[in-house]
């Protein structure tokens, strides 16, 4: 199945899960919860605070170089020079700037890592963990680094 198909599908349409696809063009989906939802919307609020250009988005599907795979990323920080190339496609084939996944319950450690180097590879600068307790994590291409280098004013402990 490739992404255009799952956006216009009817029967997918409104469900209250995650929708992404890996390497061999399978749905996985993922139920997320309202606190989920909550530290999406937290991050996004930071985003928007601290960083005057570009955009805060949230659900935002990049479509994994040299894959069939879209990995819909939690929140995202991405430029309007971005932005500006990929907004009439249904999923970017560039990373957005910043990828931040917020782990859910059933999310491990070892899936996390793998998004990470799948946005890295798909051009993304740094890449974020929200974990269940609000605590960030915070990476670029050259593993973990202590506070956003892109936004070092922003918090390493989320409060919903």
């Amino acid at each position: 199945m490739e992404w255009v198909q799952v956006c216009s599908d009817p029967i997918l349409k409104n469900l209250p899960y995650k929708i992404e696809l890996n390497e061999w063009g399978k749905i996985v989906m993922s139920p997320v919860s309202i606190k989920h939802i909550l530290y999406q919307e937290k991050i996004a609020e930071w985003l928007r605070k601290l960083l005057k250009q570009g955009k805060a988005l949230q659900e935002f599907p990049v479509q994994i170089t040299d894959t069939q795979s879209v990995k819909v990323a939690d929140v995202v920080w991405i430029s309007e020079e971005i932005l500006n190339q990929v907004s009439d496609q249904f999923a970017s084939p560039i990373a957005p700037e910043i990828c931040i996944e917020v782990i859910s319950p059933d999310n491990t450690q070892t899936e996390m890592l793998e998004k990470k180097d799948l946005y890295f590879r798909s051009g993304a600068t740094e890449f974020w963990i929200c974990h269940e307790n609000g605590k960030l994590e915070f990476f670029n291409a050259n593993g973990a680094i202590d506070q956003s280098i892109m936004v070092p004013e922003f918090p390493d402990q989320i409060q919903i």
